[in-house]
């Protein structure tokens, strides 16, 4: 596959969740982003705003196995990555594989398990693998978390630690739709189920290819400068008390290269790692008590203080 390819097969998936999403340009864009990037997704905002019918929406688009896990107090580790039965008739032992084993992964309301089950994902998300019995398993490919949650201020909600939020590429606020979409959204749910219009656009196959050549993107060396005063930044803001690791820095890179590919881009520019720079960092940053919810405010503050290359050298564009 060349990569100028990516833009049109992913504008596809795009136009097929049209169908059914109303709005939310920039949360799919960002999505998007992070499916091409081979990483993961937390959606989260208050129930009834769509969350879970955008993630099963793209699911629907790709022809990818799919599974959707509801998390609740009583889920058990077991009851996500499967567990280890004795077959007597055949004296010997056997993993049962849970709905981990899968391409596309709906956990729903997340925040809603306790930490111990929360944590059964740490290891499949990182490194695509889970460990039972001392013995590894390896997970299918691709494989994509696309995780809901409840804010935090909901009753019978368990905050993911930070070691958890790490694990996931971004994290998005769906709000609220405008007057508009919310009459697009009365008139279109009336009397159909739109997600009956929905139909795979691209191939298990095509995936995995658009997920292992986007990273071919050119990156010049004054972008890998950008990058690295910016994640240097954040840990030297007063505001900010735990700057952005090696881990979240190379997120940045990845979720640059992503954007600029699908813009159409084969070469990465500042303006593709400003762009992805907030929905990258905000997660992964411990902020100061005083910043009081400015969190925004905080990184305007830091792509304004950081001076960004004038002059990139490029290579293509569709």
């Amino acid at each position: 596959m060349d990569i100028l390819e990516i833009k049109p097969m992913f504008a596809e998936i795009k136009k097929e969740l049209h169908k059914v999403i109303v709005g939310q340009d920039e949360a799919i864009d960002l999505i998007l982003m992070s499916l091409l990037a081979n990483r993961h997704t937390l959606l989260e905002d208050v129930p009834g705003t769509g969350k879970t019918l955008l993630a099963k929406s793209l699911a629907k688009t790709l022809d990818c196995a799919f599974q959707r896990i509801q998390f609740t107090p009583d889920l058990l580790p077991t009851d996500v990555i499967g567990s280890t039965m004795y077959r007597q008739s055949e004296e010997r032992f056997e993993f049962n594989e849970g709905p981990l084993f899968t391409n596309i992964l709906l956990a729903d309301e997340i925040n809603r398990a306790t930490p111990r089950t929360q944590s059964s994902l740490l290891e499949a998300m990182e490194e695509r693998q889970v460990t039972v019995d001392r013995q590894s398993h390896a997970l299918q490919q691709p494989f994509f978390v696309l995780a809901t949650q409840n804010p935090l201020e909901s009753q019978g909600t368990f905050p993911l630690p930070e070691a958890q939020l790490d694990r996931f590429f971004i994290k998005i606020n769906l709000g609220y739709p405008t007057a508009k979409e919310a009459k697009d959204i009365l008139t279109r749910f009336k009397t159909a189920d739109p997600l009956s219009l929905i139909h795979p656009v691209v191939s298990h196959e095509r995936l995995i290819e658009a997920q292992q050549v986007f990273s071919e993107g050119y990156v010049d060396d004054s972008v890998y400068e950008y990058i690295i005063a910016l994640t240097q930044a954040t840990r030297e803001h007063d505001a900010i008390d735990i700057g952005l690791s090696p881990r979240g820095m190379q997120n940045l890179l990845r979720a640059s290269l992503a954007y600029a590919v699908l813009k159409g881009r084969d070469y990465v520019t500042p303006d593709d790692v400003k762009a992805a720079f907030h929905p990258i960092v905000n997660h992964r940053l411990s902020y100061h008590p005083t910043v009081n919810g400015k969190t925004k405010t905080v990184i305007e503050d830091l792509l304004q203080k950081v001076s960004a290359p004038t002059e990139v050298k490029g290579k293509t564009e569709v």
